[in-house]
């Protein structure tokens, strides 16, 4: 089947320059009226900042008034740590916390913040899905856990650019719908294996290298769907290729830490309902009459986004 343009000014809207795995962690310790939170992030997602303080502008808690607040680098952990101090008029019940994390460093930037109110404890997820929530130190029902993490997981796909691009070559290179069913298992088989098997280790892969590695899994399909249009057993290569795709699920279930399994259902929701989109998008370009060379063209677009993003990250 043709893949034509409509695949490819699909993959234009595709952020091309955002990274990959983009995690800050947060905790707020609040005692009384006064609020102190403490923010750690990696020194390259805030390297294009002229003012580090920026990052605690751009973290708001509702009805707080902050009295001090800074952030020096680490080079120990090469991380950039912020420490601020708030006071509310009045000792909050819940707190509300806003983010614009995403909009100072990159679209993709995941903020998890901790929140400890003597011996309660919460924890929020923030992100250009859902830049804000509300902490009220109490214990939710467990459904409504389950689904607040599925949704996480489901919202996550969009917050992940590698994702449905790579989610677009695996369209291009399935001939088949028989066959993408096939690439697609494959794909999911070896993403969560993967973030299952590091889990249980102590290593852990850095951002930069996850980024090169996903960019080139992206590169491998479009050559391996230009030069070799025919080959068998590609389930088996896609397979591999989910696996440099776990290990970045892992760094984030990493630092959310809670809902595994309810935060898998909706991400492998969010991309099977995407794939299946694109599928269809798909099928209907291929009964337009388009030139041989345009049927090419998602390939080389996916080709030439993936070594663009893998020389970025070299340079």
């Amino acid at each position: 089947m043709h893949r034509t343009a409509s695949l490819l000014v699909l993959a234009l809207a595709l952020p091309l320059a955002a990274h990959m795995v983009s995690i800050s962690t947060g905790e707020a310790r609040l005692e009384g009226a006064r609020l102190t939170y403490d923010l750690r992030m990696p020194l390259f997602e805030a390297s294009h900042l002229k003012r580090p303080d920026a990052l605690l502008e751009a973290v708001r808690f509702a009805g707080a008034r902050l009295i001090e607040g800074r952030c020096q680098p680490n080079p120990a952990d090469e991380t950039l740590r912020c420490s601020a101090v708030y006071n509310f008029p009045e000792p909050p019940k819940s707190l509300h916390i806003e983010s614009r994390l995403h909009i100072v460093t990159v679209p993709n930037h995941v903020h998890v913040i901790r929140a400890v109110r003597g011996n309660e404890r919460d924890q929020a997820v923030l992100e250009l899905s859902a830049p804000s929530a509300t902490i009220r130190f109490e214990p939710p029902a467990p459904f409504e856990v389950a689904a607040q993490h599925a949704a996480a997981g489901f919202f996550r796909l969009g917050a992940a650019p590698s994702l449905p691009l790579f989610l677009l070559a695996l369209v291009v290179a399935g001939r088949s719908l028989r066959e993408l069913i096939q690439l697609l298992a494959m794909f999911l088989l070896g993403q969560g294996a993967v973030a299952f098997a590091v889990s249980r280790m102590p290593w852990q892969a850095s951002p930069r290298f996850i980024e090169a590695a996903s960019a080139l899994t992206v590169a491998y399909l479009a050559v391996e769907v230009l030069l070799l249009p025919k080959a068998g057993q590609r389930w088996l290569i896609v397979g591999v290729l989910g696996a440099f795709h776990g290990l970045a699920l892992h760094a984030y279930l990493t630092e959310v830490s809670d809902g595994g399994v309810s935060f898998l259902s909706g991400l492998f929701t969010g991309e099977l309902l995407l794939a299946a989109l694109l599928w269809v998008i798909g099928r209907r370009a291929a009964r337009w009459r388009t030139p041989l060379w345009l049927s090419h063209a998602p390939a080389v677009f996916l080709l030439a986004v993936a070594l663009v993003w893998f020389g970025w990250l070299l340079y």
